[in-house]
């Protein structure tokens, strides 16, 4: 227990003192978030590639934490790599969406060769056969897990600190859930990541010094998918879909909901447009800091639900899931969520 700490604290300490370092790399070579529309909220440019202060650390200690790297560690290191590498090319030349895809693909394929993949899931229909086998859909079933926890992240990066808290709140939980459940590989993994977001939210948070970019937002998605897998397999046990679904809330939720929202309204999918939540609590009259903060509220909620989920029968835990998912629709039904805006 005492080296997660000191690997979590290490790893804030890392990511807050190069977290300058890799700002004045962004100014230098002018990687920087210049606001064109009106979806942007700030109004000067600020310096993206704050991923690589999260990344950097978090490989750092991965890395010294042991003699040996397994091999889903090493997926995940090298997913990683792939979309830091995507992140980095988006953040400076803005890459077209398949492109993105392409990078999302490969990272989800490396995991998946490294033996990263979803091949069972909780049955949520009773206890005479508890678990599910998806057989040959185990492949699919894990892109696309991967790819839409990354786009959901990539997403609600939309306000200063946003993303950066929601990923801190979404790793503790994980990180909890680990050590109740002595999931030692997840519990040292998001220890190591809890500390490099800890260290660099201070910059990110409002007011902003340095973003965390297409870089970083998806690489906190990445990171996060495939954690969630990880912890599942290595404490030989079955992927719940029921509490990453939780504790990735917000992301999840908010990027179904853009995706309704444009096809109710005819858009294209990939469309922009200022229909997310932190679109709408600013349009409320919140600031920006207040937004952020009403978001960390729901997703701390959202992450208690999780909690609750693994202490109670998986098929009461799916019904509880049910009603907050159609508790969710109807109250953003009711606010106007689903109606587009420019």
């Amino acid at each position: 227990m005492d080296n997660l700490f000191l690997l979590s604290f290490i790893a804030a300490i890392i990511s807050f003192f190069i977290t300058p370092l890799i700002r004045k790399a962004a100014y230098r070579y002018g990687v920087l978030d210049i606001p064109r529309d009106k979806r942007k909220i700030h109004r000067k440019p600020i310096p993206l590639l704050g991923g690589l202060a999260i990344y950097i650390p978090f490989i750092i200690l991965v890395v010294a934490k042991a003699g040996v790297i397994n091999r889903s560690e090493w997926g995940i290191i090298l997913g990683g790599l792939i979309i830091v590498i995507g992140g980095v090319l988006d953040d400076k030349w803005e890459l077209r969406p398949c492109q993105k895809l392409l990078f999302q693909l490969m990272a989800s394929i490396v995991l998946i060769i490294m033996g990263l993949r979803i091949e069972m899931i909780t049955n949520p229909f009773g206890s005479l056969v508890p678990y599910i086998d998806i057989g040959f859909l185990s492949i699919p079933f894990t892109v696309i897990w991967v790819i839409g926890i990354t786009n959901a992240f990539n997403l609600i990066d939309g306000l200063d600190g946003l993303a950066a808290g929601i990923a801190l709140i979404s790793t503790l939980t994980i990180l909890l859930i680990a050590i109740m459940k002595e999931r030692i590989g997840a519990a040292y993994l998001t220890a190591i990541l809890s500390g490099a977001i800890a260290g660099f939210l201070p910059y990110n948070f409002n007011p902003a010094s340095i973003f965390l970019g297409d870089t970083g937002a998806q690489l906190l998605g990445f990171l996060l998918a495939a954690i969630s897998i990880e912890g599942a397999i290595k404490s030989a046990t079955i992927f719940s879909i029921i509490v990453p679904i939780f504790i990735i809330g917000i992301p999840i939720f908010d990027t179904l909901f853009a995706i309704v929202r444009r096809k109710i309204n005819g858009k294209p999918i990939m469309q922009a447009d200022r229909g997310h939540l932190h679109h709408r609590l600013l349009d409320m009259g919140l600031t920006q800091k207040q937004a952020v903060l009403v978001m960390y509220v729901i997703s701390i909620a959202l992450s208690i639900l999780a909690i609750v989920s693994i202490q109670i029968d998986s098929s009461v835990a799916y019904y509880l899931l049910t009603f907050i998912i159609l508790t969710i629709i109807l109250v953003c039904w009711k606010l106007g969520f689903f109606k587009h805006r420019e």
